[in-house]
């Protein structure tokens, strides 16, 4: 994907799923087509296929079980995102986190398939571990400040600062992105200073009153 890119993780609010994640999705492609911002969502499982039918930009899954095909009810593996065309996975997010043989598993699952995957890390520690695997994206966020009204690029800056300089030593391939509470286009605006090459967010979004005005102003942050 080209940077910077702006990552739209939808959960499972209830202003997010169903007919309404189709609507945030084709909002979302009409912001990118009109700033060449590159914008990813990632819906529900429920929603997921249908989405992918209706939008061009990429979607990501929220989350992928580290299984391979089988016996295992109710869990999903990588190749059956693979077979409706998914684009990549959200690993690790602090609300579904894995252990590290787990996160090893689905990174390199994902690269045989020609998927991409955005990583989470919520310390100086667990990204530099992450590092390591070679995912394509690291997503740092504090889980303190997830959902909060203070971002991380504002809140503790110095986390985006030291984990990009930490995560270039080790492979210069990954890029690193900011969630946790970002809000605003001068949230964006100073975690690209501190030199992210993207955001995740979430309820920023898609509890917005206004979501094209709120993914706008993102974008805008990005030097749209």
């Amino acid at each position: 994907m080209k940077i910077p890119v702006l990552v739209i993780n939808f959960k499972s609010y209830m202003e997010s799923i169903g007919k309404r994640a189709i609507e945030i999705s084709k909002i979302a492609e009409k912001v990118s087509e009109d700033t060449g911002i590159t914008i990813v969502v990632a819906p529900t499982f429920v929603d997921i296929v249908k989405v992918k039918e209706n939008v061009s930009i990429p979607v990501f899954a929220q989350h992928a079980d580290p299984i391979n095909p089988g016996a295992f009810t109710g869990r999903v593996n990588i190749e059956n995102l693979k077979d409706w065309g998914i684009d990549g996975i959200i690993i690790n997010h602090s609300e579904y986190q894995l252990k590290i043989s787990e996160i090893d598993f689905l990174i390199k699952m994902a690269r045989s398939k020609n998927m991409e995957t955005i990583t989470c890390t919520n310390n100086i520690d667990v990204t530099k571990a992450i590092a390591e695997l070679a995912p394509e994206y690291i997503a740092i966020e504090p889980p303190e400040l997830i959902g909060g009204e203070i971002s991380v690029s504002r809140a503790r800056p110095e986390v985006i600062e030291n984990s990009v300089k930490m995560v270039e030593n080790i492979n210069k391939n990954i890029r690193v992105l900011c969630g946790a509470g970002v809000k605003n286009s001068e949230d964006v605006k100073r975690a690209m200073e501190l030199g992210s090459k993207g955001i995740l967010v979430a309820s920023g979004v898609v509890k917005a009153k206004n979501t094209e005005a709120a993914i706008r102003d993102l974008v805008k942050g990005m030097g749209e």
